[in-house]
Order: structure tokens, then C-alpha cells, then sequence
């Protein structure tokens, strides 16, 4: 009787999922602004009466064509960097900017209807991208931190095997969640077609706990460098915060409203929608808190330890490169003083005021003169 009572709830909840299949056409006429040769899934792409659909699809293609344009325009920069260091920030940036573009192109597997490709897509990719992107920043931060503490950071291949391996660590987890809730099955039991889309709200938020780790390690690993000696520096630990900040802000907004907020308000259909404007507004946050600054400073800022006079290095006074042409008797006098004690007489037939300086030193030191480095130069 047991295994009979387990067949009937598996039986039951395969008829209920056979509803959502992507092939089954509603028996209602197509919405305002769709065909009628398009498939029920697709219809939040295209229906005029809800627009939600419509409008978050039109801010992700503006989104995809933002992050391909800026993607060409990072590479380009690239020969124009003067600083170093931050020429070596640019594999992050760009890494950045493909999981941003990733981020615009999961926001259409929300808008579209749930089937067995969208859900799996939903649950691999949400993690998967944020936690790329947001890997990426905890690095950049992470060099900030160590440029403050010791005055060089670590090489720029360093950090992004840094952030790879962070990505990594989700990509396993969203692997081995999926492979055990979806694809492995019990020998035995029935094997439910769209079992993907079946996962609860809060199964589905516990899924990304570490995503939200790496949120907090942005947050405190830029707090460190707003205090930098270096205004340039300084910027960029504030452009890493305000992007942590605000990403965390959407997410308790989005997971409020995905759990309990929607059930209260007693449309739980708004789900799809809630998760469609997280995704798009976070990969926002992404451009125009960080990726665009940043470009912006890729080519204006110069290294500013270049700035600085090297140790041991003598610089000589302004003065001394200056050639005074309308008082020649200073000169002269000046040099004088660089001759020998017993200095030689005067030639008869000599017309320079420098004739009498023989060259040799009066020390072991070298002090050359004015007229010396002019000529020199």
C-alpha cells in the first residue's frame, strides 16, 4: 500500500506538470502584439496587455549592446594605458563584462514561460554568473587591500586564477545541485518529465548561500582601501563598494518579495517577474557602478608612484640650467672659482672670458657649470 500511495502523488504530479510543456498551445487566441503562429511560452515576450515582459526585454538588448560596445572599447584602450597596475586590472574587467552579458541574456529564460530548458538554465545560471562577476570584484578589492598594506599588489595572472577558482567553487555547487535534483533519479521510481521547474522558492534562495558570501566579501575586503594614500585608489575602492552595496540591496529586496512577499500580495505569479528584474537590474548596477568608471580611469589616470623622484637620484636646481646671456661677468666669476689654486696667466690674444679655465678639476667630485650642461644638453 505504501508503494501504491507513492505512485498516485507521482502520477498526480506528472499530470500537473504535462501542463507545461512547451508544445501545448493555449486554447485562448494570441495576446495583443504576438502571432498567432507563436507558441504560448513565448508570449510575455511580445504581449502589450501585461508589458512587463516587454519592457525588462528592452532594457536587457540595450544591456547586451551597452556590454558589447564597452567590451570593444576596453580592448582598444589597452595600447593607451600608461599605468601599469592598472593596465593589469583589465582581465578582471573584462571577465566582468562577459558574465554581465551572460546576465543580460538569463534575464529572457524569466520571461519567457517555464518548460524543462528555461528552468534548468534558471537554476544553473543565476548563481553561476552572479557568482562571475561577483568573484571578479572580490579580487580587485583583494589587490586594493595589498597595495595599501605593502605598496605592490599581486601580478594580474594571479588575480584572475584567483577569481577563477572562486567561480568555480558555485559552478561545482550548482553542478552537483543539479545532477542530484534533476538528472539522478532512484532505481525504481517513476521519472517525472519538467522536474526542474518543481523546485521550491526557498530551496532555490538556500542554493545561493555562497553567491551571497562573496556579496559580503566585496563589501569588507573595499572598505580597507578608501583610505589609500592615493586619490586614484581611492576611487576605485569606492566604485567596488557602491557596486556591493547596491547588489546587496537588490537582494534582499528580490528575495523578500520571492518568498514571502508575493504570497502576501496574493499573486505568487510575480515570481517570474521579481527574478526578470533582479537579474536585469543587478547586471545595470554592474556597467554603470563599476565597468564604466573604470574605463573612463583606464586612460586618464597615470601611475602615481611615477610621480615621485627615485631614491639617490640627484636633481639639479632650476637655476642651474639657466643660461643668462645679458650678464656674462657672473659667469665668468662663477667659474673661476672651479680652477686651480695657481691659476695661469691670461693669454694676450685671447677674446673669451673662459680662456683661463683649463679644465681640470678641483676636486674629485665633478661640478660642472652652467655653460658645461648647456653644452652638454
Amino acid at each position: 500500500w505504501k508503494n501504491y500511495s507513492n505512485l498516485s502523488v507521482m502520477i498526480k504530479l506528472y499530470l500537473v506538470l504535462q501542463k507545461q510543456t512547451p508544445g501545448e498551445m493555449g486554447s485562448t487566441s494570441a495576446p495583443k502584439g504576438c502571432g498567432s503562429n507563436i507558441s504560448s511560452i513565448y508570449y510575455n515576450l511580445c504581449d502589450l496587455t501585461t508589458l512587463w515582459g516587454v519592457v525588462v526585454e528592452a532594457v536587457c538588448a540595450a544591456g547586451v549592446m551597452t556590454s558589447f560596445i564597452l567590451f570593444i572599447i576596453l580592448m582598444a584602450s589597452l595600447p593607451f594605458v600608461t599605468d601599469k597596475k592598472r593596465k593589469g586590472m583589465v582581465a578582471l574587467q573584462a571577465s566582468i563584462l562577459v558574465f554581465t552579458l551572460g546576465l543580460f541574456g538569463l534575464t529572457f529564460a524569466f520571461i519567457v514561460d517555464q518548460y524543462s530548458t528555461s528552468c534548468a538554465a534558471r537554476r544553473f545560471l543565476f548563481g553561476v554568473l552572479f557568482s562571475g562577476c561577483l568573484a571578479c570584484l572580490v579580487m580587485h578589492a583583494l589587490w586594493l587591500s595589498l597595495l595599501k598594506r605593502s605598496g605592490r599588489g599581486p601580478r594580474s595572472w594571479l588575480l584572475w586564477l584567483g577569481a577563477l577558482s572562486l567561480w568555480l567553487v558555485e559552478v561545482i555547487i550548482n553542478t552537483e545541485w543539479l545532477v542530484l535534483t534533476v538528472v539522478w533519479s532512484p532505481p525504481g521510481e517513476i521519472v517525472v518529465p519538467d522536474l526542474s521547474c518543481s523546485i521550491a522558492n526557498k530551496d532555490f534562495v538556500l542554493s545561493l548561500i555562497y553567491v551571497m558570501v562573496l556579496m559580503v566579501g566585496v563589501v569588507l575586503l573595499a572598505f580597507p582601501s578608501l583610505s589609500h594614500k592615493h586619490q586614484q585608489w581611492r576611487r576605485d575602492g569606492a566604485f567596488i563598494l557602491a557596486t556591493g552595496v547596491f547588489t546587496i540591496a537588490i537582494w534582499v529586496v528580490w528575495i523578500t518579495m520571492y518568498i514571502h512577499g508575493n504570497r502576501v500580495a496574493g499573486n505568487p505569479s510575480w515570481d517570474d517577474p521579481t527574478l526578470a528584474v533582479t537579474v536585469a537590474l543587478n547586471a545595470w548596477v554592474f556597467l554603470a557602478f563599476y565597468i564604466i568608471p573604470e574605463i573612463c580611469l583606464l586612460t586618464t589616470q597615470e601611475d602615481p608612484d611615477l610621480e615621485e623622484p627615485h631614491d639617490g637620484e640627484h636633481v639639479y636646481p632650476a637655476r642651474s640650467l639657466t643660461y643668462d646671456s645679458t650678464a656674462p661677468q657672473n659667469l665668468y666669476i662663477e667659474n673661476k672659482s672651479f680652477s686651480m689654486d695657481e691659476t695661469p696667466e691670461e693669454p694676450a690674444n685671447s677674446t673669451s672670458p673662459y680662456g683661463i679655465y683649463n679644465g681640470q678639476l678641483r676636486s674629485g667630485v665633478y661640478q660642472p657649470t652652467e655653460i658645461a650642461l648647456i653644452t652638454k644638453g
